[in-house]
Formats: C-alpha cells, sequence, structure tokens
C-alpha cells in the first residue's frame, strides 16, 4: 500500500515526536528527583504551535496522550497500525507487548477487528511486519498468558462501554474470572500480593486491610492491563472524554495513548492536523458532493430519482472494468424515518415500505437490498462472508435509520436518500460522511464515479445546504465545504459560476507562459512524463545494494531480544528488567516470494524485484546460517526498502540530469498547449467564501476577483494578506494544485507550488517586471526529504530559467527575471522583503 503525501508527513511529524518523547523520558529517569513532566518537555521541542495538556496514568506517572485528527476516508486505521510500529521501534525498543484497541460501535469494532484478523489485508500484513509475523488478534472474551504477551504483538479489541467503568461492577472486564492467574501471585501469597499492590495501588481488591488475607487482588482483564502498560489505540476518541471513560482509560496505566479522531475534543491534544484538501488532493473522498432537492411531495419519486441515479452509475462502473479490471459496484443508502415492527403503517416511512416499494414496483432483485437497523441487522451475514466489497455481494441498497451514522464504512457508497422528514435536524448531518470514501483511494478519472450524490426532498434550500455544511464538519472535512454542489430544483440554480481575471491585469496575465521541463521527441517537444521518461529509463541493474550485503545479523540484537520485566522492590521504579531471552524463530518464513511482494510498490517490475530479494537472501546465506537470517527476516526486509528508495531517488536524479546535459530534455515553453498560461477563468462553488484582506476590505491585487478562501491554509492566508500590502507588487494567483502550473522532477509527484506573483519596476506600474513562483513550507516541514528534494527542483529551476533566451522562456517582454523560491513558515516574510524590496 503506497503511502500517500499527507501520510508521510504524519507519520514523519509521529516518528519525530516519539524520538523527542524516548529522548526527555530517558532524561527524566537519570535525574528521578527532579520528577520532569517529559511528554510535555517533548510536547514543547516538537513545535506543533499548540499547547499541550499533560496527563497521567492511574499510578501518578506523566502519561503521553495526543490525538491523530484524521477526517473521514483519510486511512486513520492504516496510519494506527503504522503508528505502533513506531511507537515499539522508538519508544517501548520491542516488538512485542499490549495494544489495547478501543472502539465506540459495534460497525466499527466488527469492521476492523475482521481486518485486522486477515492475513491478506494489508493492516494486518503491517502489524505482521512490525512484529516478525508475531501478531496475536484478542477479543475481551479470549484468554491470554503471560508468556503470550511476551513473545507476541497482542493487539485486545475492546469497545468503549465495555470500558468504561461507570457501572465497574456490572463489567465483564473488571470482574474476577479465570485465565488471568498467571499474571499475579497466588491467593495465599499474602507478602508478594501487597509488594504488587504498592507498585500497582490502583489494581482492585477484595477485602479489607484488616482482614485476615489482607487485600486480595481481583484476576480480572482490567486488573490484568494495569500490570502490562498497553498502548491505548481510542479510535473515534473525542467520544471518550467524559469524566468516566477518562479515568477508566488513564485507570489502565498505559505507556501511551493515541487518540484517533474527525473532530477531536477542545481537549485533546492534536499532534497531527489533516485537512479535507489534503485527502481531496491524494483522490482519497468522491467529491464534489451533488445534492439534489426534489420539488415533487412523494418520496417515491425521490427514491426512483435515486434509483436511476445508481443505475447510471453501474454502467459507468461496468465500463470502468472492462478497461482496468477494477471492480466497483455502487450501493445506495436510504434512509427511513422508522424501521421498528410496531411503527409500519403509521404516516412515516418505514424500512419495510421502501424495501417493499424497491423489489415489488421497482424491480430491484430481492437479494440485492439489505435493511441495517438496531432490531435487524443484514449486514452482519454479508460482512461475515467477505463484505460489502467483495465481488461476490450482490448488495446494491442498504435501508436504514440511524444504525450507519457513525462508523460504517464502505467505499462503493455514492449514493444517499433521504426519505426522513424536512424538519428533522440530524438526517444528513450524520449520514453524509458514510458516502464520500473513494474506492481503492484512486481516483477513476470518470467524473461521475469519483463523485457522490445526494437526493431528498421538501427540503428548504438553505437548511439543506446548512445540514451538509454541518456533516462536512463533523467528518473533519470543514475547509471542503465549497466542495457541496446543490442541484436545486426550487431554485434552479447553476452549481458553478465563472470568474473572469480582473480587466486590468487581464493583458499582461495573457502574455505570461510559464516553463516546464520538456523532452524532445522526434522534430518536436512535450512534457516530461515521469512513468515514460524517468521511471522507464531507472538503470535497476546500476543499483548498489552492498549496504544490505554488509548488514550486520546477530541473535542478541535489540530486535529478536525479548525483555521481561518484573515488578521492582524500588516503588519509584515499578518494574525492572527480570531477564532477557531469545525470541522463538519468526512467524514470517524465510520466502523470497514474500520479500519480493514487500518491495514490488519500489521496483515496478516483479522478476527484477525478485532478482534482488533472491540475490540478497543468497548473499547473506553466505554469511549466516538459515536461523540466524529467519531471525532477522523482518530487519532484513526493512534495510532493504530503505536502500531501494535511496537507489532509486539517486537513480532518477541521474536520469534527468543526464536527460538535461544531453539537451534532450529543456526547461522552456513551447505554446499554450503544453505550458502553463493564467485560466481566463476559474470555476467557484455556490458555497464558496472569498477570502477578503484581514482588515475585512476585498482583495485588490489578486489576478481575481473572487479567490475561494477553502483553497488556502493559514500560513498561505498570511502570505495573501501580506502580499496585498506591498507597493510593487503588480498581482498574485494562488495555484491550484493538481489543475494549474505544476513541475515535474524526478520523483513521481508532480511539485504544485502555492503562489504565483509579479512586481513592477519604479519606471514602470503597468507592467510587471519580475515573476516569482513560490513554495511556502511549515515548520516542521524543513529538513525533511520532500522540502530538500523542492529546494532543489526550484534551485534546478533558476539555473535552467537563467541559461535560456527569453524567447525560449516564451515570456512576451524582454529582461523580466523569473525566480522560484521556497519560504519557510519562519522566514517568509524576511525573503519576500528581499524579493519586493523598492
Amino acid at each position: 500500500m503506497e503511502l500517500k503525501e499527507y501520510q508521510i508527513r504524519a507519520l514523519s511529524e509521529i516518528k519525530s515526536y516519539f524520538e523527542l518523547l524516548a529522548d526527555w523520558r530517558k532524561k527524566a529517569e537519570q535525574i528521578p528527583e527532579a520528577e520532569i513532566d517529559f511528554p510535555t518537555k517533548a510536547w514543547e521541542k516538537a513545535g506543533t504551535g499548540r499547547s499541550y495538556r499533560p496527563r497521567k496514568n492511574g499510578i501518578g506517572e506523566p502519561l503521553p496522550n495526543f490525538c491523530l485528527k484524521i477526517p473521514t476516508g483519510g486511512g486513520k486505521t492504516f496510519l494506527a497500525v503504522k503508528m505502533i510500529d513506531l511507537v515499539n521501534m522508538i519508544y517501548r525498543k520491542k516488538r512485542t507487548g499490549l495494544v489495547l484497541w478501543i472502539v465506540p460501535t459495534t460497525q466499527i469494532y466488527r469492521q476492523t477487528i475482521q481486518n485486522l484478523k486477515d492475513r491478506n489485508h494489508p493492516y494486518r500484513q503491517h502489524l505482521d511486519l512490525a512484529s516478525g509475523g508475531r501478531t496475536v488478534i484478542l477479543e475481551k472474551t479470549d484468554r491470554f498468558s503471560p508468556l503470550d504477551v511476551q513473545e507476541n504483538l497482542v493487539v485486545l479489541m475492546l469497545m468503549l462501554p465495555s470500558a468504561n467503568r461507570l457501572t465497574k461492577d456490572t463489567l465483564k472486564v473488571f470482574k474476577d474470572s479465570g485465565g488471568f492467574q498467571d499474571f499475579f501471585p497466588a491467593e495465599d501469597d499474602v507478602k508478594n500480593q501487597e509488594k504488587v499492590l504498592q507498585n500497582i495501588p490502583n489494581l482492585d481488591t477484595y477485602h479489607q486491610e484488616k482482614g485476615f488475607w489482607g487485600k486480595q487482588i481481583k484476576t480480572s482483564l482490567g486488573n490484568t492491563l494495569r500490570t502490562l502498560s498497553p498502548i491505548i489505540i481510542m479510535d473515534e476518541g473525542h467520544k471518550a472524554y467524559s469524566e468516566g471513560a477518562q479515568n477508566t482509560l488513564r485507570g489502565f496505566n498505559p505507556c501511551m495513548i493515541a487518540e484517533l479522531s474527525a473532530t477531536p475534543s477542545p481537549k485533546s491534544n492534536t499532534l497531527v492536523d489533516i485537512s479535507g484538501r489534503e485527502l481531496h488532493r491524494e483522490d482519497m473522498i468522491k467529491l464534489d458532493l451533488h445534492v439534489v432537492n426534489k420539488v415533487s411531495p412523494d418520496w417515491k419519486d425521490t427514491l426512483l430519482a435515486g434509483v436511476n441515479k445508481r443505475n447510471i452509475l453501474e454502467q459507468k462502473a461496468r465500463e470502468y472494468e472492462a478497461n482496468s479490471g477494477i471492480n466497483i459496484r455502487p450501493i445506495c443508502v436510504i434512509q427511513a424515518e422508522r424501521t421498528g415492527k410496531e411503527q409500519r403503517g403509521t404516516r412515516y416511512i418505514h424500512s419495510e415500505d421502501v424495501r417493499e416499494h424497491l423489489i415489488k414496483t421497482v424491480g430491484i432483485p430481492a437479494d440485492e437490498v439489505a435493511v441495517k437497523t438496531s432490531e435487524k441487522d443484514e449486514l452482519k451475514e454479508v460482512d461475515d462472508v467477505g463484505g460489502l466489497m467483495g465481488r461476490d455481494c450482490k448488495i446494491r441498497y442498504i435501508i436504514t435509520k440511524q444504525a450507519l451514522q457513525e462508523g460504517w464504512d464502505c467505499a462503493f457508497a455514492y449514493v444517499l436518500v433521504v426519505l426522513t422528514n424536512p424538519a428533522s435536524k440530524n438526517a444528513l448531518t450524520q449520514l453524509v460522511g458514510r458516502i464520500l470514501r473513494q474506492p481503492g483511494a484512486r481516483k477513476t478519472k470518470i467524473r461521475d464515479l469519483d463523485e457522490s450524490y445526494v437526493f431528498c426532498f421538501k427540503q428548504s434550500a438553505n437548511k439543506l445546504l446548512s445540514s451538509i455544511r454541518d456533516g462536512f464538519s463533523r467528518e473533519g472535512l470543514g475547509d471542503l465545504k465549497g466542495q457541496i454542489v446543490a442541484d436545486l430544483e426550487e431554485a434552479g440554480e447553476q452549481p458553478e459560476r465563472l470568474i473572469k481575471i480582473r480587466d486590468c491585469f487581464r493583458e499582461a496575465a495573457s502574455s505570461t507562459l510559464l516553463p516546464v521541463f520538456m523532452v524532445k521527441r522526434n522534430r518536436s517537444w512535450r512534457p516530461v512524463n515521469y512513468e515514460m521518461d524517468i521511471a522507464a529509463k531507472i538503470p535497476w541493474n546500476s543499483i548498489d545494494l552492498d549496504p544490505v550485503y554488509s548488514l550486520a545479523l546477530s541473535m542478541s540484537e535489540e530486535k529478536d531480544i525479548e525483555h521481561i520485566a518484573t515488578l521492582s522492590e524500588d516503588i519509584k521504579k515499578v518494574i525492572e528488567e527480570k531477564e532477557a531471552i531469545k525470541l522463538k524463530e519468526g512467524g514470517i518464513r524465510v520466502d523470497p516470494v514474500f520479500m519480493t511482494r514487500q518491495i514490488c510498490d519500489i521496483v515496478p517490475n516483479p522478476w527484477v524485484a525478485h532478482e534482488f530479494a533472491h540475490a540478497t537472501l543468497i548473499h547473506l546465506a553466505g554469511k549466516y546460517d538459515h536461523k540466524m537470517i529467519a531471525n532477522n527476516f523482518v530487519f532484513i526486509i526493512e534495510e532493504l526498502r530503505k536502500q531501494l528508495e535511496r537507489e532509486k531517488d539517486r537513480l532518477a536524479e541521474n536520469v534527468f540530469q543526464q536527460m538535461l546535459a544531453s539537451d534532450r530534455m529543456r526547461f522552456l515553453v513551447i505554446g499554450e498547449k503544453f505550458d502553463f498560461t493564467f485560466p481566463k477563468s476559474i470555476s467557484v462553488k455556490p458555497a464558496s467564501r472569498t477570502l477578503n484582506r484581514k482588515d475585512g476590505r476585498p482583495l485588490q491585487l489578486s489576478l481575481f476577483e473572487f479567490v475561494p478562501e477553502e483553497e488556502f491554509n493559514e500560513t498561505e492566508k498570511a502570505v495573501a494578506w501580506y502580499l496585498e500590502g506591498q507597493k510593487r507588487l503588480f498581482f498574485w494567483y494562488r495555484n491550484r494544485s493538481r489543475r494549474d502550473y505544476a513541475i515535474q522532477g524526478w520523483r513521481k509527484h508532480k511539485i504544485y507550488p502555492d503562489f504565483i506573483f509579479t512586481s513592477t519596476s519604479s519606471e514602470n506600474e503597468n507592467d510587471y517586471e519580475q515573476v516569482y513562483v513560490v513554495e511556502t513550507k511549515g515548520l516542521h516541514l524543513l529538513g525533511s526529504l520532500d522540502t530538500d528534494y523542492k529546494m532543489e527542483m526550484f534551485s534546478l529551476c533558476n539555473k535552467e530559467a537563467k541559461a535560456r533566451s527569453w524567447s525560449e522562456l516564451g515570456l512576451a517582454v524582454k529582461d523580466k527575471v523569473l525566480r522560484f523560491e521556497v519560504l519557510a513558515e519562519d522566514e517568509w516574510q524576511a525573503k519576500l522583503n528581499e524579493m519586493l524590496k523598492s
């Protein structure tokens, strides 16, 4: 599974914080009397720009507690799985131990555990790589032993109600039960029972201190968790901020709590903040969202419109499958007003009325319709045999009331038909997120299959759009509210409006063509294509695998040692190392085919990838025995991946530079067909708000009078506001990602700069003298490989622009300056001052 750019950024920020956590924890352990709150210190050094609210676990230790803000459709479970590996590698320094994964709803529970148990699912495969093939997925009714936790990465799934201790005496998690006795001293071992309670005083007990046996520790699952310092993953973390839930979670004495949420609680410590725009750029969600408000008062007409749209989508999906081999079966989700057995026959629209109309009147086969309610769950049997995404599944219509409002996830859901009373306040708000996820996280390039659709009736236009916007905010997609397209029959509104270039800038803008990298083809030139011109020419036979061949493998390596801890005589230490034992042989068999699959996302040719895998294992087999290689197999794969990525980047850059040096590639302009020129107009969603100056007045120097505010983050807004106040600025333009000017370098992803702006000379204020192409970067991204790459590319662009004549570069007037700049968050103003100095 190839990581998206925002996922790479998120994991980089998480890794940096974990490294700081480990460093500050070490300092705290070295000076215990200083009582250093190491999570707070690490947060301050991480430079998130957000305040940190300190937490402590149930025995009073500083507790790292943070939130990953990930909108609906952003792959939060995948990031959580990758994060577990980083926690173990950097912070816990081991591949085994307990992860307590807590979810709020049955639907999320069912989907998550099904994926984690499936050894062919990417989530499970990443866990197996992280644990060396020693992954165990458990539910609260399962029993496990100390040896299980010592030798495996144990992921225990719990529902939030099971973990909430407000009614602890009635919950099995906190009841004394068989199967966990081995985690505690024997009942008659009074001395060691007391010692355990001294070290972990928040364990539940029987009897009082004055009793004959003294306090007796309950051998419950809850107490067992308290002894194991688990990592806690709290899915939908904003739902666990009641006092009872918080006390329970911290009372498990975790070493860390990581919350996943699209809309974090104001009390959360947000470490990573992923915007809806980032998801949209990476093809993760189906936008635009089309909202059709039917004039007809008959709900059956609205239902039929939804059925018709789904049928059109299925035709498109079949054509797409014929050309690509990728299966998509569009699903229509229908929200009825009532579902209970006793509620049919009233004036409300009942789920069985909808089912009957679909089958008897519309002619939908009965096995294509399923009802999902609190009383009737016809999706469960589908989940048990492969799920809604399976090729053999026939379900095309799902009828519900509220059961799918949160947690349900199926990328095939394209159409939402809302048949609830127009006065219902939460119908659209809570269901809209269920149809936004893009199948396969990859656009089909067929517009109908890359967007989503809502059908409702008799709704007020203003209230309708307000409900949808609220729904976007609930899913963490508030910055994408402008992507809502209202097809309102009663109003006859147009979905988009066109904004033209300001008259005062039209002539200058039309004469500007920005250069791109071109390759020569026969006697003509065309833009560089990464797959065709770069990736296809990488000389894989020049890959240097010596660093992998020279890996030092050791049975005593940290990766392959299980450190067993016991309770310490020193209460302050709580635990200390009892012994270190060599782990049993890894669960992943040494197999070049398995190894090949792990590197095919880097080396696209499977035969070449297999050669690398085979050669690596053969070479290492000449130095180490099979057992040594088996115990280090995951480590070898990781190191091979790292080296291949470094080498691919190096060789791709060589290909790029050689093409420039041989004049087979140039940085130039050929004509409007291939190069960038400012668009004559831009499309703006009806719901979009324009960006204004900081003081609220309209923009004056933007190329277009209307600039959608949702396309700016806070740093970009600050830059735009600054540009508006510069005397020498002629005009500025917010370059749109994936639509406007882009630079194709030696890496796969194009660079879409944030701004293009021009400045005047002191002699002529009616035309521009300089053109600037600018990319802004936050402080947390400085020094990253992505930022370094962009700086290299911009430097190369500057060099090539100077080397070419103006006729080649295509600018209409001679003696203009073209300059490319990457501006850091803490220096952009100083650099812009230097650029625009009078």
